[in-house]
């Protein structure tokens, strides 16, 4: 902290809520007479360099917005009807007590779904909410197949035993300076559109830097893209073929003997039988699949291969494919054979810093953080785990398309409550939203934490909890690196952090004492292993990076800096990185990678790509927005005002659409309205779409919910529908619609 007259400045980390995302960007936060009034940049913050998105730049509108919730309020009508009185905390607490202690006393505390966002930094508190409580169903509730990161760590963890990323010297404090760093040669860019989408534990702007220093891309996206535009080859493949496009650059690097033959014989396992596999994904094959032409499939599979350090960073489409864990299983091959693992410049070893646990990513952090017995004791009751072994042998995850599922049947035990912590369901992340509302008001209780009134504590909520942004808040970060640290800079109304909102119930529901007296204890616990505490951290301007690790040196799998036995290799059942994966075939699944057509494509469902005959892609990122925040706040609406879907010149003239006007996007689950934006970014037999659209200035009460029912895209959105393997598979970028012109047809925009 820096002080000068009335003025003081605070550096601190960015994650959700304010900002939205989870990138965990250094901020200086500009504080007057304890009111904020400015935030810039943190210069110092080896993670972002002092640059700030408009999320960020526009807090302060966040902050002070009139329409921020910033007392508890309890629901006095009926479901729906919008009406709230305010009431105190100690009688909000009172009243989520009795309601989950009866709900458990009578049903088990497995009756009560503890529900977040994507990306939150609730992952934490939540987690030790419903673990405290007792309940075993901690999930992403309405993402179907959990088809966000999860696939992919899943994967990762199966096959590699490790996650890896892309090495953009991120996890040096010297950054590009650092000698031991290697600018890649290549990188490729799969399935994301960096700066504009969410982090994802990346920071999009290390693409541009390396890029400036001389790194080549290739782009796999249906769209262009800034990032496409600038690279040496665009694959603009058919949504939800990125399996098969993998398989077919994996067939050209084995069949032309591009792969790295010494790693490959002393760190893999099972390289024939994946030669095996992908002799039938040739190029012209694959080609005939995704729409990419077979010589851009060579190009591209023989820069990558030859060009070394190379590297692939990807994106939530991966998880989103139809299945999402054995595609990123082949993508994650190309830098397995091709040698580019734990060196510099390619796909690194990525852990938790200093090893702190914040957010349980694995089953092994969850058993860290409560003990096996306990763990061992809720997977007997968890939602998925007796149906897909990766649920419930990774991350401690509720399965969400099972658990909607459950509300409806009651089979095999009775849903009752919920606890929705900044998740707006019905206008975020939930397929067939209109599906989820009418299961959720079913339950005797729904209790929701969040910031703004929203479709979700309309419709559902029963108490509203006011939470705090990253400036008003004590938490901490690990995701993967630096260690960094929010701290508490102001006050807004009675706003509590999620960590004091969970911790206070925690102790009021807990059968077991809790051994800490406040939140401070339990950081301070968390961050022992880093050899410091949450009031150090502050001090010494909020984030530490590791020395000698968790990432450095390099080549840890050489040095036996991986495996618990301490000798060379990978965490896995063979010490190797496993091509051939022993656990995805003692789960049940295909040891080896394969390609799974859409479930609904032109070539699965030709009946119903005749009716609705656009693939039509949901999910487009907005710099302005996070999922479904920010539509109230003025510096950021004003850029981005109306949900658009974005529309071939061809494509608008065969349909008889024009630039600006307002149309439906229809499909045989419903249709909703979007503004057209003619664009030659996009393939003629395809429509982008943003998604998570609400309207805050309409009326909030039902029928209207903020215009949910007009403008949620993923009203389209099949589901429940998730993967075999229980992660991934949420068709949230394949599904089939039409378009066409409202014309004095029934329509609401404004």
């Amino acid at each position: 902290m820096v002080a000068n007259n009335n003025i003081e400045v605070f550096s601190t980390i960015t994650w959700s809520a304010g900002a939205g995302c989870h990138g965990g960007c250094g901020q200086k936060l500009i504080i007057q007479d304890g009111k904020l009034i400015k935030v810039e940049g943190d210069e110092k913050s080896p993670w972002n360099q002092g640059r700030s998105c408009p999320r960020v730049l526009a807090l302060k509108q966040y902050v002070y917005h009139p329409d921020r919730i910033t007392k508890p309020l309890k629901r006095v009508g009926k479901r729906g009807e919008g009406k709230f009185e305010p009431i105190t905390w100690d009688e909000a607490f009172d009243i989520c007590e009795t309601k989950l202690k009866n709900i458990r006393d009578q049903h088990g505390a497995e009756s009560v779904i503890f529900a977040q966002g994507t990306g939150r930094d609730v992952g934490g508190p939540i987690s030790f909410l419903a673990y405290n409580y007792g309940s075993p169903n901690w999930c992403q509730l309405g993402l179907s197949g959990q088809s966000c990161y999860t696939p992919r760590l899943g994967a990762m963890k199966a096959t590699t035993g490790e996650f890896m990323v892309l090495d953009a010297s991120q996890f040096s404090e010297k950054r590009y300076e650092d000698p031991e760093w290697e600018v890649p040669k290549v990188i490729v860019v799969w399935g994301q559109n960096p700066p504009p989408t969410c982090p994802d534990g990346f920071y999009g702007h290390w693409i541009v830097d390396c890029m400036k220093r001389g790194s080549e891309i290739i782009s796999i996206d249906p769209r262009y893209t800034w990032m496409s535009t600038r690279a040496k080859y665009h694959l603009q493949l058919r949504p939800g073929t990125d399996g098969a496009l993998a398989l077919g650059m994996l067939n050209v690097i084995i069949e032309e003997e591009l792969f790295d033959k010494t790693f490959v014989e002393k760190w893999t396992f099972g390289f024939e039988e994946l030669k095996e596999r992908v002799k039938d994904y040739t190029p012209k094959k694959v080609s005939e699949i995704t729409w990419v032409p077979q010589n851009l499939i060579k190009d591209a599979a023989r820069l990558y291969a030859t060009q070394k350090p190379a590297a692939i960073q990807w994106g939530v489409p991966i998880d989103m494919c139809p299945q999402g864990t054995t595609v990123a299983q082949a993508i994650s091959q190309l830098w397995a054979i091709t040698g580019n693992v734990d060196i510099p410049g390619g796909n690194v070893i990525a852990r938790p810093a200093f090893g702190v646990t914040t957010y349980p990513y694995t089953t092994e952090e969850l058993v860290g953080l409560y003990g096996q017995e306990l763990v061992d004791k809720l997977n007997k009751k968890r939602i998925g785990c007796d149906t897909y072994p990766m649920v419930k042998q990774f991350r401690g995850w509720a399965q969400p398309d099972m658990a909607i599922d459950q509300i409806n049947s009651g089979v095999p035990y009775p849903i009752k409550g919920a606890w929705i912590q900044t998740a707006n369901i019905l206008g975020g992340q939930a397929a067939r939203a209109n599906f989820h509302y009418e299961a959720l008001k079913k339950l005797e209780f729904v209790a929701v934490v969040d910031l703004f009134h929203n479709p979700t504590t309309m419709a559902l909520a029963d108490i509203v909890l006011p939470a705090a942004t990253f400036a008003e808040k004590d938490s901490f970060r690990s995701w993967w690196a630096p260690l960094g640290v929010m701290h508490k800079t102001i006050q807004v109304g009675e706003c509590k952090s999620d960590w004091e909102i969970n911790f206070e119930l925690a102790r009021r529901l807990s059968p077991r004492k809790l051994k800490y007296n406040n939140v401070k204890e339990l950081f301070n616990e968390r961050l022992e292993v880093a050899n410091t505490n949450f009031d150090e951290l502050v001090e010494q301007g909020s984030f530490k990076m590791p020395e000698d690790g968790p990432y450095n040196p390099y080549r840890r799998h050489e040095r036996g800096l991986l495996r618990r036995d301490g000798k060379p290799g990978f965490e896995t059942a063979s010490g190797k990185i496993e091509l051939y994966s022993s656990v995805y075939k003692s789960w049940g699944l295909d040891p080896l990678p394969y390609y799974d057509e859409p479930p609904q494509s032109p070539v699965r469902t030709p009946e119903l790509f005749e009716k609705y005959p656009l693939i039509m892609i949901t999910g487009a990122r907005s710099h302005v927005y996070f999922h479904s925040e920010h539509r109230m706040i003025p510096w950021l609406r004003e850029k981005n005002p109306q949900p658009y879907v974005e529309v071939h010149p061809e494509t608008a003239k065969k349909y008889g659409v024009y630039d600006g006007e307002w149309v439906f996007l229809e499909n045989d689950l419903g249709k909703v309205q979007r503004k057209v934006r003619i664009s030659l970014r996009v393939h003629p037999k395809m429509i982008h779409t943003l998604h998570s659209w609400w309207m805050p200035e309409m009326k909030g009460k039902e029928p209207d919910l903020f215009g949910v029912w007009d403008y949620q895209i993923n009203q389209l959105v099949p589901g429940p529908q998730h993967s075999d393997s229980g992660f991934g598979g949420g068709q949230y970028k394949t599904t089939l619609a039409k378009i066409s012109s409202i014309n004095g047809q029934e329509g609401n925009h404004g």
